[in-house]
């Protein structure tokens, strides 16, 4: 089938470019891995690295043959679309030179719209970028990880464009990647746009990964796949050098199993850019987050429960309720139900900003990359698609990129008109508002129901919150605001997750909740790699 189909893009076949790594790893001593590595924590690796039990070079060897049995053997996730052909080169160079960094020698994946000035390719999934050189240069964030010391494996699969392409997408799929497959049960969807780096740190690929959100493109695919992953407050992170939808709401963000791992890969790639001026405040709010990391962080937080955005899926709310006793277990306050003003009139100046965005903002990035690709312009693009409609769009067309075409510039009246409504609905008289009226903390809700079969036929089959709004991501989304997914709770095998999300700048606030949460709920599990729900494993994990 043509999403199953791997292309190759890369100055060697993915395959043959990890068997050559791997073969290069034959002049390593003989110290290898354990396989139960694959899911220690950030805190665990460096306690090993420090007591000179493990090194950099023996744990990127040891992701790449993961990779390598799970993601194009075995299960064939399709999560990661090709890994970094200097990793365990760089890996070595981080042993010798016993980097001090606060992620040093931990393999981090980064979804594949953000750049990095080496070998690997930045394409957004496309085809259209498949051809075109490397980026010149690291994305502002990629500069932070390696200057904390981590190791970039590699770039992971996603829904091609970040998912700004088509309505009828299936999440996780790419015409350079194929359909990315949920590893607790593989006809399932892994959720999008970040679907590659949700699969792959819940399949055990790597400690830690990054995806980008503009709506829902982190808290989703984290949720989906049974990780923790952390929207960050617009201007926290860098976008320089990442591929855009709309620098209104665009933001990276870590993905990890652990609150503990994600809050520390936060920490090192927060900051000020003089590349993204949305970050000016940054440093002043930047922080080294482990610092929150409180086993009692529940306790006398005032917690108000977003009722809108549940009651449209039963499991997602038998662990929502759940989710609630444990708080109150541990000493939060909750108010229940708190009302988010405004929900049902976010949807309509959400697009228009995010129409004009991608036409703008995807023409200034794409003036960033060489001039021998003729991609320039959004235009180029849509024309690329319509050559290649064969490859590019076998399952779902491009009408959002042709409805973006026809917008006008950012001055029109109304792209202007429809985000400061949008802005001033979704954050003051929204979520602030809310916050504010019942003196909460944050705001709690279902992240998402347990995730639907991949249908590239219809697109996806989203259950999340209530149908006539976006879901749970929304709000936080619109107004630019941090949020924060972490698993809660499962159904029939399926990892389901619950939702914090409070005012900007709040970080400190979310993952101290989140990690009182999670330090008692304990509700994380590894995947079964299943054939179907219900159904048996693919492969016996344990053997890798």
């Amino acid at each position: 089938m043509p999403h199953d189909r791997r292309l190759t893009v890369t100055r060697l076949p993915l395959s043959l470019s990890l068997a050559a790594l791997l073969l290069a790893s034959s002049a390593l001593p003989a110290q290898s891995a354990d396989p139960a590595l694959a899911w220690a924590s950030i805190k665990d690796l460096h306690q090993r690295m420090d007591a000179g039990q493990l090194r950099s070079e023996a744990l990127a060897q040891l992701f790449l043959q993961r990779i390598q049995h799970i993601d194009r053997d075995g299960p064939a996730l399709h999560a990661v679309l090709e890994t970094n052909p200097d990793a365990l080169k760089l890996a070595a160079q981080l042993d010798q030179h016993k980097s001090k960094g606060s992620l040093r020698g931990i393999p981090v994946l980064l979804k594949d719209n953000i750049d990095t000035g080496d070998r690997m390719l930045t394409t957004a999934g496309s085809l259209a970028l498949a051809d075109a050189p490397p980026a010149p240069r690291d994305a502002g964030l990629v500069a932070r990880l390696r200057k904390s010391g981590a190791l970039i494996l590699g770039k992971t699969n996603l829904s091609e464009w970040a998912n700004m392409r088509s309505n009828h997408a299936s999440s996780g799929w790419s015409a350079r990647g194929g359909q990315t497959r949920n590893p607790y049960a593989l006809d399932r969807n892994p959720c999008g746009s970040s679907a590659g780096s949700g699969a792959a740190v819940a399949a055990g690929l790597a400690t830690a990964a990054i995806g980008s959100e503009t709506d829902g493109s982190i808290i989703c695919p984290a949720a989906a796949n049974g990780i923790v992953g952390i929207k960050p407050t617009v201007g926290l992170v860098s976008r320089s050098g990442i591929i855009p939808i709309s620098h209104n709401q665009d933001t990276a963000g870590p993905m990890a199993r652990t609150v503990a791992d994600a809050a520390a890969v936060l920490g090192a790639i927060a900051g000020s850019d003089p590349r993204d001026p949305a970050t000016a405040e940054a440093d002043k709010h930047a922080a080294d987050y482990t610092r929150f990391l409180d086993p009692n962080g529940l306790q006398g937080k005032r917690i108000g429960v977003v009722r809108q955005l549940a009651g449209a899926e039963p499991n997602a709310d038998r662990i929502l309720e759940q989710s609630i006793a444990l708080m109150k277990a541990q000493g939060a306050v909750i108010v229940d139900p708190v009302e988010l003003p405004h929900l049902k009139e976010l949807g309509d100046p959400e697009l228009i900003v995010l129409l004009y965005d991608l036409k703008h903002d995807m023409q200034a990035y794409l003036a960033t990359r060489s001039s021998s690709t003729p991609m320039k312009t959004l235009a180029d693009l849509i024309a690329f698609n319509q050559r290649e409609a064969a490859r590019e769009m076998p399952w779902f067309g491009q009408e959002l990129f042709e409805q973006a075409q026809a917008k006008g510039p950012l001055t029109d009246k109304e792209y202007v008109e429809a985000q400061a409504k949008a802005k001033r609905l979704a954050g003051p008289e929204g979520i602030d508002a809310a916050l504010a009226k019942d003196h909460l903390d944050a705001l709690l809700a279902p992240s998402w129901g347990p995730t639907f079969v991949t249908d590239p036929v219809l697109g996806d089959h989203v259950v999340s919150g209530d149908p006539t709004v976006g879901g749970a991501s929304q709000p936080a989304a619109v107004a630019g605001y941090p949020s924060i997914t972490v698993p809660a709770g499962f159904a029939h095998d399926l990892p389901v997750g619950i939702v914090l999300f409070g005012a900007k700048w709040s970080e400190p606030t979310l993952i101290s909740i989140a990690y009182g949460f999670e330090q008692h709920a304990q509700a994380w599990r590894a995947p079964k790699f299943l054939d179907t729900v219900g159904g048996k494993p693919v492969i016996a994990d344990a053997a890798y």
